[in-house]
């Protein structure tokens, strides 16, 4: 018998093998934040006292709710623990109009039997950063006080509001944080993270590639001769094209899905990468 219930601090370091054994990036600094902005929103399933599954779910106040981290333990897998535990994150969110997620090709397949649509495709990039490539940012490092209007500017692009969790973000790696700014306002931004394999860049956030390319390079220069990811969006042909320039590939692909209405207003075009798949 399996047992599904909450997951607790406690739980964190069972979350952080499965991790490892998928060859996650998260550490356990993500699995705290997932615990602090969603303390009763986050599961775990347990076989015979070990845990072998775990899911977590974010709600952005009252436009739409994540879902992500679902991972089962290798020797459990085929028994529809995974299914399960998705169907115990739409139960916590059953009060909510629309719930995201995003999906590896595998995993899509799943999410289609629980009704899910398919909303636009994402590719993650890798590269280890090369120095020589690296030219000049107008961008500046995001300070604390900034975060208000950054957080104005990003729920409008968004959608929803993320201050919270923006926050916790900059709290963990300032060094990744940029911004950059006219007289009539914040043009863009960008955010990173440390990550057991690699840097994870994003969001980034801009009025126009220009700037996403600036705020980009910025946090790169603070990556030089690491491993570096982005998951970005792929509808700028442009944008994709300085990626690749700068030394990225594509490592893999998903696809952003959603249940409900998805309602929501958000500008596509100037959402350039996200923060990552377990946040949107």
């Amino acid at each position: 018998m399996i047992e599904y219930r909450q997951m607790k601090p406690d739980d964190i370091n069972a979350g952080l093998k499965l991790c490892r054994e998928a060859n996650w990036n998260q550490i356990e600094r993500d699995w705290q934040l997932f615990l602090q902005l969603s303390p009763k929103g986050c599961c775990v399933a347990v076989n015979e006292g070990k845990i072998v599954g775990t899911v977590t779910t974010i709600s952005y106040k009252h436009s739409f709710s994540w879902t992500g981290m679902v991972l089962v333990d290798a020797q459990n897998q085929r028994q529809g623990i995974g299914m399960q535990l998705l169907q115990e994150a739409l139960h916590i969110l059953r009060n909510e109009e629309t719930v995201k997620l995003d999906a590896t090709p595998v995993g899509r397949e799943v999410y289609l039997k629980l009704g899910f649509v398919d909303e636009y495709p994402l590719s993650r990039m890798y590269t280890i950063v090369d120095q020589k490539k690296l030219g000049f940012s107008a961008a500046r490092a995001i300070q604390k006080n900034d975060l208000f209007v950054i957080a104005a500017f990003d729920l409008e692009i968004f959608g929803a509001d993320r201050y919270a969790l923006l926050l916790r973000i900059w709290e963990s790696a300032p060094e990744y944080a940029f911004m950059v700014e006219k007289k009539s306002g914040v043009q863009g931004f960008c955010f990173g993270r440390q990550g057991y394999n690699y840097i994870h860049i994003g969001p980034v956030i801009a009025n126009d590639i220009a700037v996403a390319k600036g705020l980009v390079s910025a946090a790169l220069h603070q990556s030089r001769g690491r491993a570096v990811i982005i998951d970005v969006l792929r509808f700028d042909a442009g944008w994709l094209a300085w990626l690749l320039y700068m030394g990225f590939t594509e490592q893999r692909s998903f696809v952003r899905m959603y249940l409900g209405t998805n309602l929501f207003h958000a500008i596509l075009k100037k959402q350039f990468a996200i923060l990552g798949p377990e946040f949107g």
